[in-house]
């Protein structure tokens, strides 16, 4: 299995990478406390603000942003990106979740914002002052983007917003919104389907009129999520982003840079489950011998080990790939769905070798359990993977 200092020696890493990575495990382990999930919903909320503040103050939210806005990289760096949230998701998911809702919620304003615009937001965000959401989701407009029925229409110099958004992570809590909406029609195609042509996207702040909080979601693992509504909701025209009709294109440039680190979390997640099995058998009496001593515990650890192994291979590779400027859409895909799964399956197995432990809200595993599973869904489900993964190898 390879160990963190094997893995920066990867031929996907530069120096810089590798100085990040140990830098990062510093901050991580005299910072991160993996203290138990926060149960009621304003101690998650006042988690996910005081570790949006600490990762600003210890400057890795500067990796969420290009240099033009006070980031560290000319460009995106998914490398960086990647090895942040593997390393925070070892510690503690939800400084992950702080860190990667600060990078996906602010990213179409890199992206594609005015200079006017980034600099009214961006700064807040690298410095953790600032929490940014990204809503694009609807009820009934899921991983069917052109499903979207948001609508925004032109009124002098305002645009104004009708429709709702929902599984919105940081919803509730976040201090600006890029809301992706309908500016017109989309082109009706000849299978019935609506082309993603005529959508845009916009900054929201939760104090402009006619929007709303409709509903908090409460999910397996304690994250800050809600349903947004906007009837009649009214902005400046000078919070539009990037120019009318763009606003697909900015979501999907966005996923596009954050989905391999959705696998790099997953990644995370397994390698804290594997340490925390190899602890638990080493020291775990069995029938007069150590569980680590049973050749199935053996069996099952050797194969855990190969599917981390497997996963951070794709992971930085696609990474990799995207920060080399080739094409990685089926490679980010395979990641992605790869890492989630193999995870999920890494983790079951650590939680089968603590047994009734393993089952004990709070305990460790249990907590991985649970952080898991969304990600097999989020930002495209493993099943939505696949559809890409098989598209791109028919062109």
């Amino acid at each position: 299995m390879a160990t963190q200092d094997d893995r920066l020696q990867w031929p996907f890493f530069d120096e810089p990478h590798r100085r990040l990575a140990t830098e990062a495990e510093k901050w991580a382990d005299a910072t991160l406390t993996g203290e138990a999930h926060p149960v009621e919903r304003t101690a998650v909320d006042a988690r996910c603000r005081v570790l949006v503040g600490r990762l600003g103050n210890a400057g890795l939210l500067r990796h969420c942003l290009r240099a033009a806005d006070g980031g560290v990289a000319e460009d995106f760096d998914v490398r960086s990106i990647c090895l942040l949230r593997q390393t925070l998701a070892y510690h503690e998911g939800l400084a992950d979740f702080a860190f990667a809702m600060q990078g996906l919620g602010s990213a179409p304003l890199s992206l594609a914002g005015s200079e006017r615009l980034r600099a009214a937001y961006l700064p807040r965000v690298g410095e953790g002052r600032a929490l940014a959401a990204f809503a694009l989701s609807e009820p009934d407009a899921g991983s069917d983007v052109a499903a979207m029925q948001t609508s925004a229409r032109r009124d002098g110099d305002s645009y104004v917003l009708n429709g709702s958004k929902t599984w919105v992570s940081n919803g509730g809590i976040a201090d600006f919104y890029c809301v992706f909406a309908r500016t017109s029609p989309g082109q009706r195609r000849n299978d019935g389907s609506v082309s993603a042509d005529g959508i845009s996207a916009f900054v929201v702040e939760p104090g402009d009129r006619g929007f709303a909080v409709a509903e908090r979601i409460d999910a397996m693992a304690p994250h800050p999520l809600a349903r947004l509504s906007f009837d009649d909701c009214r902005i400046p025209a000078g919070r539009l982003i990037g120019e009318e009709g763009e606003g697909f294109r900015t979501a999907m440039r966005t996923l596009d840079i954050f989905r391999t680190s959705v696998a790099a979390a997953a990644c995370g997640f397994a390698r804290r489950a594997l340490d925390e099995a190899l602890g638990h058998t080493r020291s775990r009496g069995m029938f007069g011998r150590m569980l680590a001593d049973f050749q199935l515990t053996q069996s099952a650890l050797a194969e855990m080990a190969t599917a981390l192994d497997a996963a951070e291979l794709l992971t930085y590779r696609a990474a990799w790939l995207r920060d080399a400027g080739r094409p990685f859409t089926a490679a980010a895909a395979m990641a992605k769905l790869t890492a989630t799964e193999n995870a999920q399956t890494v983790i079951d197995r650590a939680l089968q070798m603590f047994g009734g432990r393993g089952l004990v809200r709070g305990e460790i595993i249990e907590r991985l359990y649970r952080e898991i599973r969304a990600l097999r869904i989020y930002e495209g489900a493993s099943e939505v993977q696949k559809l890409i993964i098989g598209r791109e190898l028919l062109k």
